[in-house]
C-alpha cells in the first residue's frame, strides 16, 4: 500500500505545486482583475507556493526515506504518509483497493 500511496500523495503535491505557481502567476499579473493589491498578491503568490513546496519536501525528505524500514521510523513514517494522503481520500485515483492482503490497517 505504502507505493502506491506514495506515488499518489507525490502526484497530488506536484499538482498543488503547479497549480499554485500558475495561479500566482496569473493573480501577480492582473491583481486589479481580482480585487487585490499588487503587494498583496505577491505575497499570497509567494506563500501559496512555498506552501505546496513545503509539503512535497516533507514528504521527499522525512517520510519517503523511512517507509519500510523496521522499527518506529518505519511505523511513523506509515503513519505520516497516511496523515497527508487523507484529505485526498475520495480522490478518483486514492489507492484504496491496494492494502495488502492479511495485513491489518494499521491507520485505524
Amino acid at each position: 500500500m505504502t507505493d502506491a500511496l506514495t506515488v499518489f500523495v507525490r502526484a497530488r503535491f506536484a499538482e498543488e505545486l503547479e497549480k499554485a505557481r500558475y495561479a500566482g502567476d496569473v493573480v501577480t499579473k492582473q491583481p486589479d482583475r481580482f480585487g487585490v493589491e499588487p503587494e498583496d498578491a505577491a505575497k499570497h503568490a509567494r506563500f501559496t507556493a512555498a506552501t505546496a513546496e513545503v509539503r512535497l519536501a516533507l514528504l521527499e525528505d522525512t517520510v519517503v526515506p523511512f517507509l519500510g524500514t523496521a522499527g518506529p521510523a518505519g511505523r511513523n513514517a506509515e503513519y505520516q504518509l497516511r496523515l497527508l494522503a487523507a484529505p485526498y481520500i475520495e480522490h478518483r485515483d486514492y489507492p484504496h483497493d491496494q492494502e495488502p492482503a492479511g495485513r491489518p490497517d494499521s491507520s485505524a
